[in-house]
C-alpha cells in the first residue's frame, strides 16, 4: 500500500488493516509474523503494531466481553468484524485513544471491509461498553482464565506444573518484554557500549545474568543504536544469551572445535556462539526461508558458518565427522515467550504439546550419535512446561546410558528443575527458558 491515506482517512485505515490483519489469528489460518507494519503510512505503524499485539495479549478477556456485548456471534465469514470489536474493546480499557476515537474510527472503519451494516452493530456495542464497563469486567472475570487473559487449558498447565509461580508467570506473560541487546566482544565491551548508548541519548542497563547484555529501559528502532549495521550489537533476550556461557567449557580450550546448532534460525545463538568461540559451526534449519535471516544475520556481523538446509530428524546431511559440540534449540510450545508472541494464545492448542514432545525426543535420539565421545549437547526450550523440558530430558536419559547431565547448579539465575535449570519470564528482564547440558561419556 502507498504511503498516502485512503478514502477512509488514517484512523479508519489503520484499523481496518488492524482488523484484516488479525482475521488469520482469530481463523487458526496464519500468525502475527505475517504481520506487514508498511501496510499503514510510516506514521500509524506503530498503532497498527499495538492494536494487533495487544488485542492478541488481552484476548481471552476481550473475547470474553465480545460474548457479552453481541446479542448473537458473528458468522465466520465476518472474522474482520468480530476483529474490530475485539479492537475496539481493548482501545477503551487499554489504550489512551479518546474514547470517540475508540468507537468512531473503529466502527466506521466497517465501511473500508465493504461491510456498512457492521458500523451500527459495533458502535452499539462499543457504546455499551463505555456505559457498563465495571459491570461488564466484573461479570468476566469471575472466570479465572479470562482475569488472567489465559486459555483455560494453559493456565491449567501452569498451575499444575508450578504451584507456586504460575499466576507471576501468567500476568509475566500478560506484559510485553523488554529490549535486550547483545554486545559484539569483538568490538566492544558491553559497559562501553553502554556509555555510547547514554552518548547517544538512549538509557539502560547491564543484565545481571547475560555477560554481554544490555536491556533499554525503552525500547527503540535498531537503526539508532550505536554500530548496529556494522555488527557491533543485536537484539537478543537475555535467557537466550546464556546458551553461550554454557557451551563455554566445552568450546573455549578448543579452538577449531566442531560444532553443529541444530534448528539454528532465526540465528541470535548462531551468531553469539560465533562472537565467542573459535569454531568451526554447521548451522542447520529445515526452513529454508528462516535459514535465509541466519545468512542475513551472520553478514551483517561479519561472521562465517557452514548453512544447511535440512532436517535435524534425520542424518542424510552429516558428513559423518562427529561434533565436538552440539547445540539443539529444539522446536517447543514458546510457553516462555508469550510477552513477546501473544498470538500463542489464539493459536497453540493442548493437544500441540504432546506432539511437539514427540518432535524433540526424536531430535534428541537422532543427533546425539552425532556427539563424539567427551562431546556436549545443550538442549533449550523458550518453554515453561516440564513435558518440553525437565521431563524431556529425564526420560532421554533413562534411555541413554553414555549421557550424564552436567547442568550447572551455581548459577545466579534460575531455578533447578529435573536435570536442567528452568527460567520463567520475569517483567523488565528474562524471558522463560530452559537449559539442560548433557556430557556423553567415554566408554
Amino acid at each position: 500500500m502507498s504511503e498516502r491515506p485512503t478514502k477512509g482517512g488514517s484512523g479508519l485505515d489503520v484499523r481496518a488493516v488492524a482488523a484484516r490483519s488479525l482475521v488469520p489469528i482469530l481463523t487458526d489460518k496464519g500468525s502475527l509474523a505475517g504481520l506487514d507494519e508498511h501496510s499503514v503510512v510510516a506514521r500509524d505503524r506503530a498503532l497498527l503494531k499495538e492494536l494487533c499485539y495487544g488485542t492478541c495479549r488481552r484476548l481471552p478477556r476481550l473475547q470474553a466481553l465480545a460474548q457479552r456485548l453481541l446479542k448473537q456471534p458473528f458468522k465466520k465469514r465476518d472474522a474482520d468484524v468480530q476483529a474490530l470489536l475485539l479492537i475496539g474493546i481493548y482501545q477503551l480499557l487499554y489504550m489512551r485513544t479518546p474514547a470517540h476515537a475508540a468507537v468512531g474510527e473503529t466502527a466506521g472503519a466497517a465501511r473500508l471491509l465493504d461491510k456498512e451494516w457492521a458500523t451500527r452493530v459495533l458502535n452499539g456495542c462499543l457504546r455499551r461498553l463505555q456505559r457498563e464497563a465495571d459491570a461488564l469486567q466484573a461479570e468476566v472475570d469471575r472466570d479465572e482464565s479470562v482475569a488472567l487473559e489465559h486459555p483455560q487449558w494453559l493456565l491449567g498447565k501452569l498451575r499444575s506444573a508450578w504451584p507456586d509461580q504460575w499466576r507471576a508467570i501468567a500476568q509475566a506473560n500478560n506484559e510485553p518484554g523488554p529490549m535486550t541487546l547483545r554486545v559484539n566482544q569483538r568490538h566492544n565491551d558491553r559497559e562501553a557500549y553502554l556509555t555510547r548508548l547514554t552518548e547517544q541519548g538512549l538509557s539502560g542497563e547491564l543484565c545481571l545474568h547475560a555477560p554481554d547484555g544490555i536491556t533499554l529501559h525503552t525500547p527503540c528502532d535498531v537503526t539508532v543504536l550505536p554500530g548496529f549495521a556494522q555488527g557491533h550489537v543485536s537484539v537478543q533476550d537475555e535467557a537466550a544469551q546464556l546458551s553461550a556461557a554454557l557451551l563455554g567449557p566445552a568450546l573455549a580450550p578448543r579452538p577449531g572445535a566442531h560444532v553443529l546448532d541444530a534448528c539454528c534460525a532465526p540465528g541470535g545463538k548462531t551468531a553469539h556462539l560465533l562472537e565467542q568461540f573459535d569454531i568451526a559451526l554447521t548451522a542447520l534449519d529445515s526452513d529454508n526461508q528462516r535459514l535465509a535471516r541466519v545468512d542475513d544475520t551472520l553478514a551483517r556481523l561479519g561472521l562465517a558458518a557452514e548453512l544447511k538446509h535440512a532436517d535435524a530428524t534425520t542424518r542424510d546431511w552429516w558428513s559423518g565427522t562427529p561434533f565436538d559440540a552440539i547445540l539443539l534449540d529444539a522446536p517447543c510450545s514458546g510457553t516462555g515467550v508469550i510477552r513477546r508472541h501473544p498470538d500463542i494464545k489464539a493459536l497453540r492448542r493442548k493437544e500441540d504439546i504432546r506432539q511437539l514432545a514427540s518432535l524433540q525426543q526424536r531430535l534428541l535420539d537422532n543427533l546425539w550419535p552425532l556427539l563424539r565421545p567427551g562431546g556436549t549437547l545443550l538442549y533449550a526450550t523458550c518453554s515453561v512446561l516440564p513435558e518440553e523440558n525437565s521431563g524431556q530430558i529425564e526420560a532421554f536419559l533413562a534411555r541413554t546410558p553414555d549421557a550424564r547431565a552436567t547442568t550447572p547448579n551455581d548459577v545466579a539465575w534460575g531455578e533447578p528443575s529435573g536435570p536442567g535449570r528452568q527460567l520463567f519470564p520475569a517483567q523488565n528482564s528474562h524471558d522463560g527458558f530452559f537449559y539442560a547440558r548433557l556430557e556423553k561419556q567415554t566408554a
